[in-house]
Parts: structure tokens; sequence; C-alpha cells
């Protein structure tokens, strides 16, 4: 019998299935080309000498910090995250919050740099104008963004991924799942094993 616990895994499961991969011109593309992209962008970045950058708010910040990390020591992929609490709260208090993001793009943001920006809702002010900095900068975009399917945020990466849910408990896990899976990916890892996908079906 199913219970709640499986029912909500299967709904996560359902959600990640269902998230839907953009181009800037709107033009839909298969998650799995997505993902793909999200490699290969990542590796031409550091191979060509330029960092990867993730940007995020609350729960999306968090993922920042994590992926950050994670791609640094566990893919050798040069990555940073801007979430210093000294700098947030200096550029917040001295030029808006709005800019927090968008400022430390302007210092550090060099063209062959890829941004990976997070926002659950896709509308958060400091995430979008950060995006139009990077853009202005020629950095390579990529976006991660739920709720509503109009959101801002995805028409501005030159990859999107949108995930169909309001729920941002389920966004934010399927945002770092979409995250690790890129990094597992690059690294050689986890693939399902074809016995796996074969019992299962």
């Amino acid at each position: 019998m199913a219970s709640r616990t499986f029912d909500y895994f299967e709904h996560f499961g359902s959600l990640a299935r269902r998230s839907i991969a953009t181009q800037q011109d709107a033009s839909v593309m298969g998650l799995e080309e997505a993902i793909d992209w999200a490699i290969a962008s990542a590796r031409k970045t550091c191979e060509l000498g330029n960092k990867l950058i993730f940007i995020g708010n609350g729960g999306s910040s968090a993922i920042a910090s994590h992926m950050a990390t994670d791609y640094s020591k566990n893919g050798k992929l040069r990555a940073m995250a801007f979430n210093d609490s000294a700098t947030l709260t200096c550029l917040g208090n001295d030029l808006g919050y709005e800019n927090v993001f968008a400022t430390q793009l302007d210092w550090h943001a060099r063209p062959g740099d890829l941004l990976i920006a997070i926002s659950s809702s896709g509308k958060s002010p400091n995430i979008l104008k950060a995006v139009k900095v990077a853009r202005a900068r020629e950095c390579s975009i990529f976006t991660l963004s739920g709720f509503e399917a109009d959101n801002p945020l995805r028409t501005m990466g030159d990859v999107n991924i949108h995930v169909p849910s309001n729920e941002y408990g389920f966004v934010e896990i399927i945002h770092l799942s979409i995250c690790h899976c890129i990094l597992d990916f690059s690294m050689g890892l986890g693939r399902v094993p074809a016995a796996l996908v074969t019992s299962a079906a």
C-alpha cells in the first residue's frame, strides 16, 4: 500500500521529469540536452581559464555555496559563490539589496565566465539585475527557477530550467538535484545501471 512518504517521493520524481528546459528565445529543448549543455559549458569555461559563479537567495543561496564547493573540490571545476555575509550586508546597506550580486559581478565577472542563477520564484530583483550584468560582461548564463511558468528569469539565460511547482521545498530540492546531476555526469558518475532501469520498468 502506498504511503504519504512514498507519494511524496513519487511527486518529487514526477516534478523533476516534468521540468522544462528552454533557450533564451523561449524555444523548448530536451532536459537531457540542457544538462549536456551545462556540462559542456562548465568544462569549456574552466578549460579556458574562466570560472563558474553561483548566486541565489535563502535556500538557493545555500545551494549556491554547496555547489561552488562541490564543483571546485570534487569536479575540479573552478567555482565561487557570492554569499560572504560581510559583503552582502555591506552592499545591501550601502547600495540596496537588489544590487548585492550585480555589484559583485561587476567586480569579478569576465567574458567567458558561466553564471548559474538560482531563484525559486524567478522574480528576485537582485538575481535579475545580476543576470543583466553577466550578459553585459559576455558571460554564459544558466538559470534555475520555479513557481510561475512566465517568470522573467526563464528567458534571461542561454539555457533555463523551470520546475513546475509552487512549493519551495520541491523546487529547491530539484534545483539541487539538477546541479548534482550536472556535476555527477561531468565526473562520469550518476548513470543509473541498466539493470536497475529494467527492474523498475
